[in-house]
Formats: C-alpha cells, sequence, structure tokens
C-alpha cells in the first residue's frame, strides 16, 4: 500500500507540472502576440502636439497621437485632435526624432484627419480591415495617453457594431460600426492605433467612453474612402438630403410586399431643402433609394456620397400606406 500512495503522489506532482508549463506557454503565446504588434507598430506610432499662434505667440492647445500611413509622410489622426490647431502640428517618435506636420484634411463627421510630414523616410503602418474582427479577438491599442511616449495596452474586441454620434456646426451625423474595446484608453490615445495581432491597425482611437470602454473609427471601405478623399482633396464631400430620420419596423402588408422588416421614417423636413423641394414629409417611410434598399439610418447615410451631389435620385416612400416615388437633387452638406 505505501509504494501505491508514493506513486499517487508522484503522479499528481506531474499532472500539477505540466498545468503549470502549460499556463506559462500560453501566458508567452500571448505576450509574444503583444510584443510583436508593439515592435512592429509603435515606430509609426506619433505623439502630436497642437499649437497655435496667438497675439504673435505660439501657445499649446492640446495634444493626442497619430499614425504614419504611408513612407512619404502621411498620417492618421482624429479629427477633433486637430481641431485647434492653425494647420501646423509637431509630431515625436519613440526614436527621439522629431518632424513638423501640415494638416491636409479632416472630416469632423467621421472623427478623422490627415496630416503630412514635410520629409519622408518614416516607418509607415499596415492599413487592415474592420470588417474581419470578431468580437474576443486580440487588440493592441498604441498612443501618447497623458504625455507619455509609446504607450501600450492590450486587451479584446468587446463589441462591435457600436454607434458614435458626431456633430460639425449644424450637422449632425452617426459614425456606424465603431469597435468597442477594453483595451485602456486615456486622454492622449486619441488618433492612435488600435491594432490586431498581426500589427495591422484596424482602427483609430477617438473616444474614452469610461472605465474599461474605449471606442476606436474602424479602417473599412467606407473610412479607405474618406481616408483617401483627404489625402487628394483635403475634404470629403457628402450629399444632403435636409431630412432627420430614424429606423422603425415596416408595417405587415408591405414587409410581405417587399421582403425586409425595417425602413426609415421621416421625422422632420428642413425647410428649403431638396427633401423639402420634393415634397417629403414627417411620417413618410423611406423603403429605398434609386432601388437600393433602406433599412436603417445608416444605410441612408452610406448612401449620400458626394457623387450624388447635383444628380437628380429617385426614392420610393410609403404615405397612408401608399407605396410612391419622389425625385430629389441632394446638395453638398456645408460643415
Amino acid at each position: 500500500m505505501p509504494p501505491l500512495l508514493a506513486w499517487n503522489a508522484v503522479a499528481d506532482l506531474t499532472f500539477i507540472s505540466s498545468g503549470e508549463v502549460a499556463d506559462e506557454e500560453a501566458l508567452d503565446a500571448y505576450s509574444r502576440a503583444v510584443i510583436g504588434v508593439a515592435e512592429r507598430l509603435t515606430p509609426s506610432v506619433a505623439n502630436l502636439r497642437i499649437s497655435r499662434r496667438v497675439r504673435g505667440d505660439r501657445v499649446v492647445a492640446g495634444g493626442g497621437s497619430g499614425v504614419v500611413v504611408t513612407p512619404d509622410g502621411f498620417m492618421l489622426t482624429s479629427a477633433h485632435v486637430v481641431a485647434a490647431s492653425d494647420g501646423t502640428v509637431r509630431a515625436s517618435f519613440v526614436d527621439g526624432s522629431e518632424v513638423e506636420a501640415k494638416v491636409v484634411g479632416t472630416d469632423p463627421l467621421s472623427d478623422l484627419a490627415v496630416l503630412r510630414a514635410e520629409n519622408g523616410g518614416l516607418a509607415a503602418a499596415d492599413l487592415g480591415d474592420a470588417e474581419a474582427l470578431r468580437v474576443g479577438q486580440l487588440v493592441v491599442a498604441i498612443g501618447n495617453p497623458n504625455g507619455f511616449a509609446g504607450s501600450v495596452t492590450a486587451g479584446v474586441v468587446s463589441a462591435l457594431g457600436r454607434s458614435l454620434p458626431v456633430r460639425a456646426r449644424a450637422a449632425g451625423r452617426i459614425v456606424e460600426n465603431v469597435i468597442q474595446t477594453d483595451a485602456a484608453l486615456n486622454p492622449g490615445n486619441s488618433g492612435g492605433a488600435l491594432a490586431d495581432g498581426r500589427g495591422c491597425v484596424i482602427g483609430i482611437n477617438t473616444a474614452v467612453a469610461g472605465v474599461g470602454l474605449g471606442l476606436a473609427v474602424p479602417i473599412n471601405a467606407t473610412t479607405r474612402k474618406i481616408i483617401g478623399a483627404l489625402m487628394s482633396e483635403g475634404r470629403f464631400r457628402r450629399s444632403y438630403l435636409g431630412i432627420a430620420g430614424g429606423s422603425r419596423p415596416l408595417p405587415p402588408r408591405l414587409a410581405r410586399e417587399l421582403g425586409r422588416v425595417e425602413c426609415v421614417e421621416v421625422v422632420d423636413v428642413v425647410e428649403g431643402s431638396p427633401a423639402a423641394k420634393a415634397g417629403l414629409r414627417a411620417e413618410d417611410l423611406i423603403v429605398d433609394l434609386n432601388g437600393e434598399p433602406v433599412e436603417g439610418v445608416d444605410d441612408l447615410q452610406r448612401m449620400m456620397a458626394g457623387e450624388l451631389i447635383g444628380m437628380k435620385v429617385t426614392m420610393s416612400t410609403v404615405r397612408n400606406g401608399r407605396l410612391q416615388s419622389v425625385e430629389l437633387v441632394p446638395v453638398e452638406l456645408a460643415v
């Protein structure tokens, strides 16, 4: 009997040791992933110092982070980071180098801005695709919270498909498909990189929504179009109809006829706007635009691209239970 007890003790010790080794290996794998992203991406993330000239003197007006996205000096940041700038930003990197950058273009309605450094030769990050993200996936945030350059935090994608309301003067919009993460973000992280496990930038950190709750504007087909326009034209043009609306279910009969359940209800029509000139009214239901289904406000926002400015479009609406078509000519949204 004693020999058997001794054998069991050895077996137990062996099992515990294996478990500890497995935990260490898992921890090392996680650490290696975060270290790999940090080493790859940190040289591309800048600490931005925002200043402006006041009565002949240049004064500090804020700070944040930026991400180099091309070797010739284009950088991405948040529009609200450079909002107080007079067009010139100082960007410093973890290797001690510092460059002056000009604000090329801003789009407050997506909270994205593009800067251009005066000299090239910068380490550029790779842009990924946020559409491929999954809840629970590892993400790494790199920025300059509270002025601490090159800070790295890690966490997971805690939710997808969040919405972020933004405003620019009288114009308001909802930034769709915002990424929510529990990677720690603090003031100064705005404009910095949110990266996946491969080190590709899949979001630009934009807001601290609470303890353990950060938000990032996704890098996807829509934002790539905005970034491209900011680089080439300095602005992103949007069409404007002049309505305020909200998503709502279709009446059952129309839902069966159209094969879908959601639409956009017109809540208000701006006087003198394209929608007002076309005869749209509050309580009208919008079901499609140029033959494309409109099932939510985000659908309508996505369709309001600059290409429609000045062009005649056809909108299908429901009024008093009857389907009808109206023609509108969108104008450019002024921000």
